[in-house]
């Protein structure tokens, strides 16, 4: 995919350095041309090490001046996606979009899915669906690039519904995210489906592992958020990390100081968009937790992999208890509440000891401040990945 996006014939590091650094002197020049939020910076780098004296942007600088950051005209705009962030108030974070970054973004899915997903294969799409050049209608377009059929499940299915999909339709691949996919499988079966791609969401190491134990097979992990296009870093068939859309994105992690770190190093992953044309963002702190794998991979890509990705804030502690309660393999899924002070537990299991069994998981544990109860259900009328909502 970048061989035939930047015209090349081989990938290296020196490769993409030169890369890297053309591509960021021409965001820089672009800022300054246009008198953009970084009008400040250096209007060129000598080097990609000075990019590290430059000032990091923060959530809030994108929720605040989300507008400013925009260096192509509104009718350029494909696509805007607004998010309300928290530590920010008033107006949420404001993502723009022009075609050539939805496009660009399209190349980068049916590299990812093209792994796995072949000519005449069905694919359940179970993502939000929010109008042209949505993330579930761009996932769709790749996989129809590549002459397979997408359906276009979204989210909010209930599992009665999901049945009656994987019934009717007999997919053989998913997309999706996994904790939504892990409760399918568990309520459902695993019907057709036979590999699966995940993300949208932090994987608990568990949830996967009990996902590939389900389906037999390896997962396909993706990373991506709508700061950097919707899609960031993709799998390959020796699954140890996720490859970078390195000719689309310059990655540092630092340590909460703001130093940078080596390779092999854990901290906050950090993005300088160089490939957007909409909205580029210099130097961003994502709020998410991981490490640039060292070394080459064995598939013999040169391209830089990111390591298991988390989330650095309070949900953190849900997250804990994904990793922790979906051990239990009767575990479909459940909700948190705070009841009289204390967190209450209502689940959703597929045996009658489950209560017991997540009192077992919490006590070993030494958690104590959790109530526990049985969630209340119809069949079918339950949402995966909701929190046992009603429907």
């Amino acid at each position: 995919m970048i061989c035939k996006q930047e015209g090349i014939t081989e990938i290296t590091r020196d490769e993409i350095h030169r890369i890297q650094l053309e591509k960021l002197n021409i965001v820089l020049k672009r800022e300054k041309e246009r008198e953009g939020f970084y009008r400040d910076l250096p209007e060129r780098l000598e080097s990609l090490i000075d990019l590290r004296s430059l000032p990091f942007t923060t959530e809030t600088d994108l929720a605040r001046d989300g507008g400013r950051m925009l260096l192509c005209s509104q009718g350029e705009v494909q696509k805007v996606i607004s998010e309300q962030t928290s530590g920010t108030t008033g107006a949420g974070k404001r993502v723009f979009y022009t075609e050539g970054d939805c496009e660009h973004t399209i190349e980068l899915f049916m590299a990812g899915l093209g792994e796995f997903i072949y000519p005449g294969s069905i694919t359940m799409v179970a993502m939000p669906f929010s109008g042209p050049f949505g993330l579930g209608e761009l996932i769709a377009e790749a996989i129809r690039r590549l002459g397979a059929k997408p359906l276009s499940t979204g989210t909010g299915r209930t599992y009665g519904e999901l049945n009656r999909i994987l019934e009717e339709e007999q997919p053989d691949t998913y997309v999706g995210m996994p904790t939504a996919l892990l409760s399918m499988l568990r309520m459902c079966g695993k019907g057709s489906i036979k590999r699966a791609l995940v993300s949208g969401d932090a994987c608990p190491k568990t949830v996967m592992k009990a996902i590939e134990e389900i389906l037999q097979t390896r997962l396909w992990p993706h990373y991506g958020s709508r700061e950097m296009g919707l899609g960031g870093a993709i799998c390959c068939t020796v699954h140890e990390g996720m490859h970078m859309r390195e000719n689309h994105c310059i990655t540092e992690i630092i340590d909460e100081n703001g130093n940078v770190l080596p390779d092999g190093k854990w901290g906050e992953l950090v993005i300088t968009t160089i490939g957007m044309e909409a909205q580029p963002l210099i130097r961003y702190r994502t709020g998410d937790w991981t490490r640039i794998i060292p070394g080459r991979c064995l598939c013999g890509s040169e391209i830089k992999r990111l390591d298991f990705v988390k989330r650095m804030d309070p949900l953190g502690s849900i997250r804990e208890m994904d990793e922790l309660l979906f051990e239990i393999p009767e575990l479909v899924d459940y909700c948190v509440k705070i009841v009289d002070g204390k967190k209450e537990i209502t689940a959703l299991f597929t045996s009658d000891n489950g209560e017991e069994r997540i009192r077992s998981v919490l006590e070993e544990k030494d958690i104590r401040s959790w109530n526990c109860k049985k969630a209340k259900w119809e069949d079918g009328a339950l949402y995966p990945g909701k929190r046992v909502t009603r429907q």
